[in-house]
């Protein structure tokens, strides 16, 4: 990518720094299936501690990472509850169902943040054959399509307590959780807690180019492990990419506030144009989601705008998109970003104004 670009479609974009690239050349490895790479060995060990869990699994990806809690936690035939728009249920192609026999049952929150009470009555009946078996409770942290939301630790604790009252597990899907950490000053520990296990990414704000890790009691991650191999996840010298995961956390996670701050300034850009709004209306870690007016035309011809100027955002749906700060964003490229939008976003209007008054009403 160009560095003239600025590249805001997500924190999945971003490079391994000069830093990073060191500590990859430098690892030890062995092979990972055998249990024998030292420095994946570490990074779950790491990882275990950070989350106030007995034991980690090291994995490729975040889906992976959900679908191997949802197959360890559940039989086919049992049934999840979660967020309307959660990544598990909308992003990870029908894994539940496809690779567990698991349904879905969801409940819409407020940007993606549920309160107990909708809880209430939704556990099946164990004794009606009828009936699939309630099992799972999954919560999103911060949640992607909710704008970034930090979860409310007081929701997660009350969720948490009802599910372990009605005899249900309950995951969390981290993949941001480091960005919840810093906005909230929340520790790790005390975020994992209130959940059976926990799955976290490197690969997005933290900046390491590939991987996730699952947490969760050591029983638990000895069962996760085989299903890791029943989905093609056993990888064997990967400690050059372990080593990427350990520098990320010694070296990436504070700075997740910068993240976090040029998400504002974009967040005021987008807030101050006419034909766009914030929706949600408040950001709160390095998620911009916002609506286009239609007399803009689509989300994809504001994408196409903004691209054609240098400034690369996410279209989602009709009129949705996403901006997304990250490790490779500065605070120049920010301040920069929103000059653009604050210059091309006006110029649509003025363009389909031209336009209906060639054509007519």
């Amino acid at each position: 990518m160009s560095d003239t670009i600025i590249d805001l479609r997500s924190d999945t974009v971003t490079r391994p720094t000069p830093a990073m690239r060191a500590a990859m050349s430098a690892a030890e490895v062995g092979d990972d299936v055998f249990g024998d790479d030292p420095t994946v060995n570490r990074l779950e060990e790491r990882v275990a501690a950070l989350l106030g869990k007995e034991a980690a699994l090291f994995v490729p990806s975040g889906t992976m990472s959900n679908q191997i809690a949802v197959k360890v936690h559940t039989q086919p035939g049992d049934e999840l509850l979660c967020e309307t728009s959660c990544h598990i249920y909308n992003n990870e192609g029908g894994g539940a169902a496809v690779l567990s026999g698991v349904t879905c049952r969801t409940l819409t929150g407020d940007c993606g943040i549920l309160d107990v009470t909708q809880f209430e009555g939704k556990v099946r009946p164990r004794d009606d054959v009828h009936q699939v078996r309630t099992r799972l409770v999954c919560l999103e942290n911060t949640h992607n399509r909710g704008g970034g939301r930090v979860y409310p630790l007081e929701k997660v604790q009350a969720i948490s307590a009802w599910a372990r009252r009605h005899g249900l597990t309950i995951h969390l899907d981290g993949a941001r959780l480091w960005n919840a950490i810093v906005a909230s000053g929340i520790t790790a520990d005390e975020w994992g807690r209130y959940f059976d296990t926990v799955s976290v990414c490197f690969s997005k704000g933290l900046g390491a180019p590939v991987g996730s890790a699952l947490a969760g009691p050591h029983e638990f991650i000895v069962r996760a492990r085989r299903v890791r191999k029943l989905f093609g996840g056993g990888m064997r010298q990967i400690g050059i990419l372990a080593a990427a995961a350990l520098h990320a956390l010694d070296h990436h996670i504070e700075r997740l506030a910068d993240d976090h701050h040029h998400a504002q300034i974009i967040a005021r850009a987008i807030a101050d144009t006419p034909g766009l709004r914030l929706n949600p209306p408040d950001v709160e870690t390095n998620l911009i989601w916002f609506e286009a007016d239609r007399e803009l035309g689509t989300a994809r011809d504001v994408a196409a705008a903004l691209r054609r100027r240098g400034v690369l955002v996410h279209s989602s749906g009709t009129q949705m998109l996403r901006a997304c700060t990250h490790l490779d964003v500065s605070a120049a490229q920010a301040e920069r970003a929103a000059e653009i939008i604050r210059e091309t976003v006006p110029r649509l209007v003025d363009k389909g104004l031209a336009l209906t008054e060639r054509l007519g009403p």
